[in-house]
Order: C-alpha cells, then sequence, then structure tokens
C-alpha cells in the first residue's frame, strides 16, 4: 500500500516560535488538503536552525552569540509546557502524521540548556517519540547539549515503522544500526548539510538498512534573516543561499524516486510503501541474516539520563 508524504524545506520566522509554528499549522493543512499522510519539517525548524555558530568568530564575539542565543532561549520549544499543542492539533485535525526538528527547552531540570530535538506526532496529535541529539557537531556545541538514547527507537505509524536520525547523526554507523535492529521502515534524516556528499551518505543508507530514507533540510536564503536580527549586516551580508534545502527521497536498496529540490522554497512529494523495506532485506539484512551476533554485538542503554533523581 503506498502513502503520499510531504517534505516541507519553506524556511521557517527565525527566531520566532509562535510566527513558525503557524507557518508549521499552514503547511500541515496545505499538505493534507493534497492528500498527504505524513509532513516532514527540517532539522531545528521551531524556530529556525542556528547558522550563524558558522559564522562567528570562534572563541570571540560572546557579547554578539550570547544576546542571539538568549533569543533562541526565549524562543525554544518547551514540550513539557504544551508548545507543541497547536501542532498536534492540526495533526489530529487533518488525520496527518508530523515529524518536526526543533530547538527543545526542557525547563524541569536547568531551564537553561537546549537540545536538538525531533518528535513524531501521530494523526491522533499524540507525540510518538521525541529525540535529541546525541552529538552536536563542531560549533553546534555551544548552541545544543547532548541527548541520551531515550528516544533512539522507531514508532509505528499509519505510513510505516519510523525511526529518525539529526543530520550528522547519520554518520554514525551504532546510531544507524540501533534502528535498523529495530524494523525500520522509514528514517527521516532532518538536517542542515546539502550537496553530493550528503546524498551520497543517504544513498547507503537506503542500501544498508534497506529502508525509504526521507532527507530535508531548510532551504533559506539571506532575505529569510529577519531585519532585527542582532547585527544581520554583519553575519549575512551577502546576497547568498544559506541553505539548498535539498529535499530527496531513497527508495530501499535503491536510488531517489524524488528530489534532490535544490533552492527551491517549496514542498517536495513522493510515493512510498513501507512494506518494500522488508521485500528489499532479502538478499542483504544487516541485523538479520546477515549479521553476526557470535562476532559482533551492540548493547544500547536507552534509559532516560536525568541530571538528578529526587526521593522525597
Amino acid at each position: 500500500m503506498t502513502h503520499k508524504i510531504a517534505l516541507i524545506q519553506n524556511p521557517p520566522a527565525l527566531l520566532d516560535l509562535q510566527a513558525t509554528i503557524a507557518r508549521a499549522v499552514a503547511s500541515i493543512a496545505q499538505v493534507a488538503q493534497a492528500g498527504a499522510e505524513l509532513a516532514v519539517f527540517p532539522e531545528a525548524f521551531l524556530p529556525g536552525y542556528p547558522t550563524w555558530v558558522w559564522r562567528l568568530r570562534p572563541g570571540g564575539d560572546m557579547g554578539l552569540s550570547g544576546e542571539i542565543h538568549d533569543r533562541l532561549r526565549n524562543n525554544a520549544v518547551d514540550i513539557d509546557a504544551g508548545a507543541l499543542a497547536p501542532i498536534a492539533d492540526a495533526a489530529r485535525e487533518h488525520g496527518i502524521t508530523v515529524v518536526c526538528g526543533m530547538n527543545e527547552i526542557d525547563r524541569r531540570y536547568s531551564g537553561s540548556t537546549l537540545y536538538n530535538s525531533v518528535v513524531v506526532i501521530g494523526p491522533d496529535g499524540s507525540v510518538l517519540n521525541r529525540h535529541r541529539k546525541l552529538m552536536a557537531t563542531n560549533p553546534e556545541r555551544m548552541v545544543w547539549g547532548m541527548g541520551d538514547a531515550s528516544g533512539l527507537r522507531v514508532v509505528d505509524t499509519p505510513v510505516g515503522r519510523i525511526g529518525c536520525l539529526l543530520c550528522w547523526e547519520n554518520y554514525m554507523p551504532l546510531a544507524r544500526y540501533a534502528l535498523y535492529a529495530q524494523n525500520l521502515e522509514v528514517l527521516v534524516a532532518p538536517t542542515w548539510d546539502c550537496g553530493e556528499g550528503w546524498l551520497a551518505t543517504m544513498r547507503h543508507i537506503a542500501r544498508e538498512g534497506g529502508c525509504w530514507v526521507l532527507s530535508l533540510a531548510t532551504a533559506m536564503h539571506t532575505r529569510d534573516i529577519p531585519q532585527d536580527f542582532p547585527q544581520r549586516d554583519k553575519l549575512f551580508g551577502a546576497d547568498e543561499w544559506l541553505c539548498d534545502g535539498g529535499a530527496v527521497v531513497f527508495e530501499p536498496f535503491g536510488g531517489p524516486v524524488a528530489g534532490p529540490l535544490h533552492q527551491k522554497q517549496e514542498v517536495l512529494y513522493a510515493e512510498i510503501d513501507p512494506a518494500r523495506a522488508a521485500h528489499a532485506r532479502r538478499s542483504f539484512d544487516v541485523t538479520g541474516h546477515y549479521a553476526r551476533p557470535d562476532i559482533f554485538r551492540l548493547n544500547i542503554n536507552r534509559a532516560a539520563m536525568p541530571p538528578a533523581v529526587f526521593s522525597d
């Protein structure tokens, strides 16, 4: 059975959470009207990927980076406080599964540290899984803390068994294997990366895992940076694409069936059949008949890692 899916690489309202949520809700309605059963948003879509960290001088500009980070923190997503309610309501209203990347804040403990997170929301509006990026890359480590493996899970949805890895997590063989070992049918890879190297990785994962691979980044241009962004012209003076987007869909053990969509602020649609994943693994099942557990073993600690445990 095939399902229509939508990869939405339109830009957010950078550093404005409520305006970005409104854009997400409108996009969900748009793609649902077009018949999509799955809507996917890019890495850190709420309220935008911190692209400025790649432009600030390492170890310098602490005043500027602190000012921008404060704005990001004030517009981060507090899931426990119900910040995702409008998106969950839209998923339920339209009967659509939603995968969305975000800057998450957990005020239960520190109230300060941010996480690069992705959630899977079911068509009933429930949060089926939340995964926090295990390791931020290079200057991203000044923005996001490290996640644990409590969200390193594959979940059942009407469009197949979905697992998510964020950006360069997809270069981590053991993280991929952890998802393959849960009968993964659809890997969703929200990212900020793009280009031929990234596409080669997505193609490899489709072959290695025998799964569908859905990848996209935000197609963002300097014109999408708000005018009130701190020292905007210093950081984003040029007329350029900050990220090409590159939305793409690879079939199990095969090539692209849609995309890549470069430098277009649009939606990429495709048809996928999750049952084709099991069929593709008939010859090569990396966690099944092609595994050698007598030689190789992977132990995964999926326990949550709270910074403090209180006993009253």
